[in-house]
């Protein structure tokens, strides 16, 4: 077993050739509150995936109100590399009258951005004084120097004075303390703990059941967070963990993909092994017209209106997707 080291700019400049040879997996500052950026972020994340070190991101917290822990979700979100594993909120500190909301709005407005697993970092001797429910994050990080924390905990922060190669001075290491396991962190395929948020259940997530496997199309473009698709991952099929409804062209549900750790638009995804699968799309580009597009796939307008619930056959944009099988 490697070591777990979270990291900001106080490790200064880390030579990360010798550094990722001890490490099983890196988390990684972004922010201290909105106003301030980590400046080292951008340079380790860069020698992460230089040197094939897992990573997750994390934010040190200073929400004043419930609005105010959105926006700092917001802003840490979009400083974050979307190739983080998992994001983490860092609440150490006690900057309103009711953490326990602040913290929960904090969580939601990740989740609504994208983030597929989402940690907190709690101060031990704070656990139980912020009223927070712990339940609603995917996991719980506890630091605790000398004995082992007395509360539940995924991962365990044992020292600050830890050691790292390519580090000059001390460095906070940390160590698995529950059920789950390193892949589940690093996106494994190891089995999710019991009490895993993202455990497959017989639920229904739209046109799939939890835990059900889906082919991304090969004419995917972009996640659902943005992000261009690369061509690698497309034509797969991957597993099915979560879903929220969000309307997006013709996608009433965005789903994340375990495998991935990514949000894809349903319009992109089909059921495996289903007669949806042969589903295509098309989209619209300068000087189309339903006619031509209908010519082109063999079809006719009508059924390419029902398909996508046009009313006025004259009205199609650029760069919409439609469903012409």
């Amino acid at each position: 077993m490697g070591k777990i080291a979270d990291l900001s700019y106080h490790q200064g400049n880390i030579d990360f050739s010798k550094a990722s040879k001890e490490l099983d997996l890196a988390i990684l500052r972004v922010q201290d509150g909105s106003t301030f950026a980590d400046p080292k972020y951008k340079t380790y994340v860069a020698d992460c995936k230089k040197y094939g070190v897992p990573f997750g991101s994390y934010a040190f917290t200073r929400f004043v109100s419930v609005a105010d822990a959105k926006k700092e979700a917001q802003d840490f979100y979009n400083r974050s590399d979307k190739a983080s594993k998992f994001w983490v909120a860092d609440i150490e500190v006690k900057t309103m009258g009711d953490m326990a909301a602040g913290a929960k709005a904090f969580v939601d407005e990740l989740r609504r951005l994208g983030a597929g697993k989402v940690g907190i970092y709690v101060a031990h001797h704070l656990y139980t004084s912020f009223g927070i429910n712990y339940k609603q994050f995917d996991f719980v990080w506890i630091p605790r120097y000398g004995n082992k924390p007395v509360y539940a905990c995924d991962l365990w922060q044992h020292t600050s004075s830890g050691k790292l190669a390519g580090v000059s001075g001390n460095v906070d290491l940390n160590t698995l303390n529950s059920s789950k396991k390193l892949d589940w962190f690093i996106g494994g395929t190891a089995k999710p703990a019991d009490n895993d948020h993202n455990k497959p259940s017989s639920k229904k997530l739209g046109k799939f059941k939890a835990g059900q496997k889906g082919v991304l199309s090969k004419n995917a473009d972009r996640y659902a967070t943005g992000e261009k698709i690369p061509s690698s991952v497309k034509n797969k099929a991957y597993t099915v963990i979560q879903a929220k409804k969000e309307k997006h062209g013709t996608s009433s549900y965005k789903y994340l993909l375990k495998e991935l750790n990514s949000w894809v638009w349903g319009a992109d995804i089909t059921v495996q092994g289903s007669s949806s699968s042969s589903k295509k799309y098309y989209t619209v580009k300068s000087g189309d017209n339903l006619t031509a597009i209908a010519k082109k796939y063999k079809t006719s307008v009508s059924k390419l209106q029902k398909l996508n619930s046009i009313k006025n056959s004259n009205l199609i944009k650029v760069g919409q997707k439609l469903r012409v099988k």
